[in-house]
């Protein structure tokens, strides 16, 4: 996927590594002293990849530090261009970050940051700024979790229809009344599995 507006630290970080991120058998180099936390994002890595294999619509990038991550999502949402049109695009790039206190406690802007477009045009997105709201984070809430509550704002599944809670207000306004659009992509994030059924002859 192009990456070329993702902030420097990003790109430092995937041209070390393979377009679709780590493989299974390879791990962050990661070197906090905590077992748990390490534990813990060993098995965000595992589990954050094995979506992005099973999806046509994910990419996922595991960064060196094995905090970071970078979820690259093939799908259709909305942007507001320079002109005021609100209009379809067709990518999306959102970060993951988890602090070494992410077990206990969250800053939710923290842990999530829309690298790309910032133009995203959502009640749930600031415009022009890095920051989107899926919701309450609880402590630990896994990376695959993240993923999904992503996707869902991004495609339209998911977004709050009351300006006093929006990040984006006109926004808000904008989808009470566009609501028949919605949402944007239908797909799931997950491929389906193809069930094949055979008829004797």
């Amino acid at each position: 996927k192009p990456i070329q507006a993702l902030p420097s630290v990003i790109l430092a970080g995937a041209a070390m590594q393979e377009p679709r991120g780590l493989s299974l058998n390879q791990r962050p180099a990661m070197t906090h002293s905590d077992p748990i936390f390490r534990a813990f994002l060993g098995r965000q890595a595992e589990e954050g990849l094995a979506l992005a294999q099973a999806s046509d619509i994910l990419d996922l990038e595991c960064l060196p530090t094995g905090q970071h991550f970078v979820a690259h999502y093939t799908c259709r949402g909305l942007v507001k261009d320079r002109g005021g049109m609100v209009r379809e695009a067709a990518s999306f790039h959102v970060g993951v970050f988890f602090a070494a206190d992410y077990l206990r406690s969250v800053n939710p802007f923290k842990t999530l940051t829309l690298f790309d477009p910032l133009n995203t045009y959502h009640p749930n997105v600031a415009f022009g700024a890095p920051f989107l709201c899926v919701g309450r984070i609880a402590p630990g809430m896994p990376l695959a979790d993240l993923l999904y509550q992503a996707y869902e704002i991004l495609t339209y599944q998911k977004l709050t229809s009351r300006e006093d809670d929006a990040l984006n207000k006109e926004a808000c306004r904008w989808a009470r009344a566009n609501q028949e659009r919605f949402p944007i992509d239908r797909r799931p994030l997950k491929r389906r599995p193809l069930v094949l059924e055979l008829e004797r002859i």
